[in-house]
């Protein structure tokens, strides 16, 4: 049964990509929704892969003269004094090929990784990984913006209301009512935070977005809110001091998160 744990393994792996991309949106939590098509064609090959092999393996352990499931060969018996045919000892006792009836057992713990992704899938990045980026953002130069749609509020997400808010010189933000949709992630001094992970690719090359909530009090972190406010000008034009922007709210309200919980970038 050992020999089928390469099959069992690739099964497994496939098996998992398939449940998070085909019959279910959590790839969302990794990756762009534009990649779902290469994670399923990746997770059938892998089922099909895995198939393969075990059906190469049960063809061999059929032919004749191949060892059984316990490990010994097929045309390993005792010569004249009594030696298994592959199975010398030796000076330290040890057998010829050096693993004991249960080592090659120990494989089968690498198909544990790939049954937990199966059956647990890892939640979407939160507050533990927007507080680990540095504040290191790529340089913008001040300009204007294109303008806002009419009414309020306005449905921003949280990379366009911080770059509109550091470096537009038309000052589109002002007198206008935004509500912006993220996770709660806490600062120094009682700060809060509305944040949201920007990714180009997937989850790998994440970066944070996120606005300042002043005039209400803190949910619980990484609580999904929508923020309902107007604009506070902190600070200059592409100024360090205008980052992160900020934000007085008239409304926070928790909601569900988002099946696509990352903005793109």
């Amino acid at each position: 049964m050992r020999r089928y744990g390469p099959a069992v393994l690739l099964a497994l792996v496939g098996a998992a990509i398939l449940k998070v991309s085909l019959f279910s949106d959590l790839y969302l939590r990794y990756v762009q929704a534009g990649l779902r098509p290469y994670l399923v064609v990746s997770g059938a090959a892998l089922v099909l892969l895995g198939v393969a092999v075990a059906v190469v393996t049960n063809r061999a352990d059929e032919e004749p003269g191949h060892g059984d499931d316990d490990g010994h060969a097929g045309h390993g018996h005792g010569d004249d004094e009594g030696h298994a045919g592959h199975g010398h000892e030796d000076d330290d006792g040890h057998a010829g090929h050096g693993h004991g009836p249960g080592g090659p057992r120990v494989a089968w713990f690498l198909t544990l990784p790939a049954l937990a992704l199966l059956l647990f899938p890892p939640p979407a990045l939160g507050s533990y990984s927007a507080e680990r980026e540095a504040a290191q953002r790529a340089a913008r130069g001040v300009g204007t913006f294109p303008a806002l749609p009419s009414g309020n509020p306005v449905d921003l997400t949280l990379g366009e209301f911080g770059s509109r808010a550091v470096y537009d010189s038309g000052r589109s933000l002002q007198g206008r009512t935004v509500r912006l949709t993220g996770f709660v992630t806490r600062g120094g001094d009682g700060i809060w935070y509305v944040t949201r992970l920007l990714v180009s690719c997937c989850a790998a090359d994440a970066t944070t977005a996120k606005a300042e909530v002043r005039g209400a009090q803190a949910p619980p972190v990484d609580t999904w809110v929508t923020v309902t406010g107007t604009w506070h000008p902190e600070g200059g034009l592409g100024s360090d001091a205008a980052w992160p922007p900020v934000v007085d709210a008239r409304s926070v309200r928790q909601v569900p998160q988002p099946d696509s919980p990352y903005e793109k970038r």
